[in-house]
């Protein structure tokens, strides 16, 4: 700026020389910076991380790998229930610790947390050089370059319809796989969730650039797609009056180079015919479907603003089992949501053990600031809530060992992750697996396997949620 207003007044050759002098030097320095980013929380939040390291190596700062080897850091938080807002505290409070130590120059909170206590975030530490509401992820750049010249601590917050879901982005997972998120935002709304608040109403990409991204994604070596938005399943009706989820599916099967293409967070209620169809015929579809249904019981769902009761589930359940054979089902749930009775909790306990979901995770009921379930006045106690989710984990496992005792022998597809020196074998995934959510498989090779690679493995032995066996 200051480069600017001397090349823009009336001077002499020498001050000219000066001004462009001075340009170079800030240039120079805003190159020579590098940052790190720690994003936490879940896939849509680390596409919205990887959408500003692009724009952060545009504009030419160095982006290392090592946040703590950084001279800026931001940390992209989640906001979602009180865990996720611990590890984002606890994460701030240590870099800011090592600012504190002249380690690192900067630390910036951005993501859900951010955005959503946007007054207490800097009251509360205020080391924080500037906290970043997600409406201001595009202006990350300009906000480095704020606090690093002017000293200055930064609050920016634009409009949540401000987050743009399109522009570049620089991978963070292993070169293999990939995020795309297809909407933000959700209508949802229901009573226990603080996201429509944190992220607004639900927005919809339209098909032609979510196809577009997809292409430049497998022309970059991605072979597993993952399809995330906050409900898959309402892709397209902002846009186009009705659910597209299908239509776009069949659209991604066209694109060359992929391999697995895999859909997360699909509500139950919006799981059609149409939807199940496309995954039963489609080959590049892997047979999972990942449905949060967080209850059976028809008075605990309507509360939480869900639909349903374990009928209806019961018999959705089917059909899907039905129509695409050998299908693995991922599911969460959560306990001790107000009023939850033991009677409605044994309910949710015989549901599973008549279901028997392949993947299953449970989740203690959060009572989350600003939503109508907080205000409740039948809260079950910490104790209780965690207690039963304890129990569902337990009666889970029980059925993880029997599937996977049922698992042993039999032939899968894996796709390689890396080497474990420590067990010396090699581990990777098979199409019942999510990336960052489902177990590993764990594999014995004579030759070597290349991190991506698609193998055949026999499963010849378990281990808790993992299966362990042979490169064929």
């Amino acid at each position: 700026e200051i480069a600017q207003c001397l090349v823009g007044s009336e001077m002499c050759i020498r001050d000219r020389l000066y001004a462009v002098r001075w340009r170079c030097r800030i240039g120079d320095f805003f190159m020579a910076t590098r940052v790190g980013m720690v994003s936490l929380g879940c896939p849509k939040n680390q596409v919205d991380a990887e959408h500003m390291l692009y724009d952060l190596r545009k504009e030419g700062f160095q982006i290392v790998s090592d946040a703590a080897l950084s001279d800026v850091v931001i940390i992209n938080t989640c906001g979602f229930i009180e865990s996720a807002k611990q590890e984002a505290i606890d994460t701030i409070l240590e870099f800011c610790t090592l600012k504190q130590e002249g380690r690192i120059k900067a630390v910036i909170a951005t993501g859900c947390l951010a955005e959503r206590y946007r007054d207490e975030m800097k009251k509360e530490i205020p080391e924080l050089d500037a906290v970043v509401g997600i409406g201001s992820n595009g202006k990350i750049c300009d906000i480095i370059r704020e606090i690093l010249l002017d000293k200055q601590a930064v609050c920016s917050y634009g409009a949540k319809t401000e987050l743009s879901m399109e522009g570049g982005r620089i991978i963070s997972t292993e070169p293999f796989y990939a995020y795309i998120k297809i909407a933000e935002g959700c209508s949802n709304n229901c009573t226990y969730c603080a996201i429509p608040s944190i992220r607004g109403k639900y927005r919809s990409r339209r098909m032609e650039d979510v196809v577009k991204e997809a292409r430049w994604l497998a022309e970059n070596g991605v072979t597993e797609l993952v399809v995330v938005a906050q409900d898959t399943t309402r892709y397209g009706e902002d846009i186009y009056g009705k659910s597209m989820l299908p239509e776009l599916l069949t659209a991604l099967c066209e694109i060359d180079g992929f391999k697995w293409i895999r859909t997360l967070y699909c509500y139950p209620e919006r799981i059609t015919d149409e939807l199940l169809d496309v995954i039963a015929k489609e080959d590049k579809l892997v047979k999972y479907l990942d449905m949060p249904i967080q209850h059976c019981d028809k008075t605990i769902l309507k509360r939480m603003n869900r639909h349903g009761d374990r009928e209806t589930l019961t018999a959705l359940i089917k059909k899907i089992r039905e129509k695409i054979p050998n299908v693995t089902l991922r599911t969460t749930l959560i306990t001790g949501f107000p009023g939850e009775t033991e009677e409605q909790f044994e309910e949710l306990c015989e549901f599973v053990k008549e279901i028997r979901f392949e993947r299953l995770g449970c989740f203690a009921y959060s009572p989350e600031e600003g939503t109508p379930a907080e205000k409740f006045e039948d809260q079950v106690p910490l104790k209780d809530r965690e207690r039963r989710a304890e129990i569902i984990m337990e009666e889970q496992m029980i059925i993880s060992d029997s599937l996977n005792e049922a698992a042993l022998d039999s032939e899968v597809e894996v796709v390689c992750e890396g080497f474990d020196r420590y067990a010396e074998c090699y581990y990777g995934r098979s199409q019942a697996d999510a990336p960052e959510i489902d177990g590993k498989i764990f594999f014995l090779s004579e030759d070597k396997v290349r991190v991506g690679e698609y193998v055949k493995v026999k499963i010849d032995d378990t281990m808790d949620y993992d299966l362990i066996g042979s490169k064929m």
